[in-house]
């Protein structure tokens, strides 16, 4: 029997199509309330706790604590030691109240003395210390603060010096010849730090010598002033000489502090490093000149008062630049290792390196046999030395000679030349 064909009605296919109509919309009303209760579950009070604490026993706790309350933890903070918690308050329908969040201490308050320590240390130590900065910079600072008290002391004392000076000389002058003076031996000082600061890239590669020549010449200017008081009526000469030499130290202390402090930031915290380290100088500056005032009040020999200070601030200048570790190569460290890889077949450390430097080889004691990286026209004069000589450097990137006329070694670079040729040439110099 074939198969019967049933015809469908137009009634079938309208209720297919309101069939499907009716599904589309009972989907999407399902969608919708599925994204309404999961709205309402974000917003309710979980009953577990996070599922990254920052400490899970501590996490525990404070769920506990806010539990039945209308506060509800959002996170944990920790900052140098210091531990907060952040609430936020939940209104009736349990959604949260808008800027209601607010952090609540967790550490226990701090006894007067530590509070007193803990203000202090946020004025004369970077912040993160002691992670922040290397481990040299604390006996560093240490020799800085006793020579900024040392200078302070000795500030009072040459200050009355020069104040008594001007006085004599007043007796036998107007006054407006002492005040002409004072502005000539302040104007003489600024002329010396303008010429002093050609010396250039010398207070990058030599600071730690600079910088100690500079205490050594600020020092020389105190005594230069002490001078004035048996010699008043050479108080101008005598003030700018001694203001100029001042004013040289001050410049080279400017521009070696921040080499120095770079050294010690560990990151980008040069500033930090920078701000804490001159406060440290100044507070020991200021209890320096507090002393040196109840001394003076008792009218101590001057002579002696000035040598005990002149000795304690050398002497701390010393160890302070003998403290600092630098990363770079100049021709003393160079040297250290030079000397050290000879003779033992090993190069020192970064840290040994430093130690042994020479603080006194001094930029302008230096030898002057061997010069690396000179002009052309300095190394070679004859051209059949130049071209007898180039073929055994060819594949170098310097090249070393020796000139007879000036009994001095130059090693020559080469415009491909790189920091390990540098190094080997300067090695090759120092070898010959």
């Amino acid at each position: 029997m074939p198969p019967i064909k049933m015809k469908q009605s137009p009634n079938h296919t309208a209720q297919s199509l309101t069939t499907s109509t009716t599904s589309s919309q009972e989907a999407r009303r399902l969608v919708r309330e599925t994204l309404r209760i999961s709205a309402n579950l974000a917003s309710s009070p979980s009953p577990s706790p996070p599922a990254n604490p920052p400490t899970l026993s501590q996490s525990a706790l404070l769920e506990d604590e806010f539990l039945g309350s209308t506060l509800r933890l959002i996170c944990c903070e920790e900052i140098d030691g210091r531990r907060w918690k952040y609430v936020a308050e939940r209104d009736a329908s349990g959604r949260f109240k808008k800027n209601s969040i607010r952090a609540v201490g967790l550490q226990t308050p701090q006894a007067p003395v530590e509070e007193l320590m803990g203000f202090i240390r946020s004025y004369v130590v970077p912040e993160g210390f002691p992670d922040s900065v290397i481990p040299s910079y604390v006996p560093y600072m240490t020799w800085r603060a006793l020579k900024h008290f040392f200078g302070g002391a000795m500030g009072v004392f040459t200050t009355k010096t020069l104040l008594n000076s001007v006085g004599v000389s007043k007796s036998q002058a107007i006054p407006g010849a002492v005040a002409i003076n004072w502005i000539l031996k302040d104007g003489a000082g600024r002329v010396g730090k303008m010429l002093y600061a050609r010396q250039g890239k010398k207070f990058d590669y030599d600071l730690k010598q600079l910088r100690f020549a500079g205490d050594l010449l600020m020092e020389l200017g105190a005594a230069v002033e002490l001078a004035t008081a048996a010699v008043p009526h050479l108080f101008l000469p005598l003030a700018c000489a001694a203001n100029v030499a001042k004013n040289v130290a001050a410049v080279t202390s400017t521009s070696t502090r921040t080499p120095i402090y770079k050294a010690f930031a560990k990151g980008e915290n040069i500033g930090d490093v920078t701000a804490k380290g001159e406060c440290v100088g100044n507070v020991a500056d200021l209890l320096g000149t507090g002393l040196s005032i109840m001394i003076s009040k008792r009218n101590p020999s001057l002579v002696t008062t000035f040598a005990l200070l002149s000795c304690g601030y050398v002497l701390s200048s010393y160890q302070e630049v003998k403290s600092v570790v630098l990363h770079t190569l100049n021709g003393a460290r160079f040297s250290v290792a030079v000397e050290s890889f000879l003779k033992t077949g090993q190069v020192p450390s970064l840290h040994e390196g430093n130690v042994k430097e020479n603080i006194f080889n001094f930029p302008w004691l230096k030898d002057r046999s061997i010069s690396l990286g000179p002009r052309f026209k300095d190394a070679f004069q004859d051209p059949r030395a130049y071209l007898a000589i180039e073929p055994l450097f060819e594949r170098e990137r310097y090249i070393v000679t020796y000139n007879p006329s000036k009994d001095k070694v130059y090693a020559l670079l080469k415009d491909q030349a790189k920091p390990d040729d540098i190094v080997k040439a300067a090695f090759h110099v120092r070898d010959i």
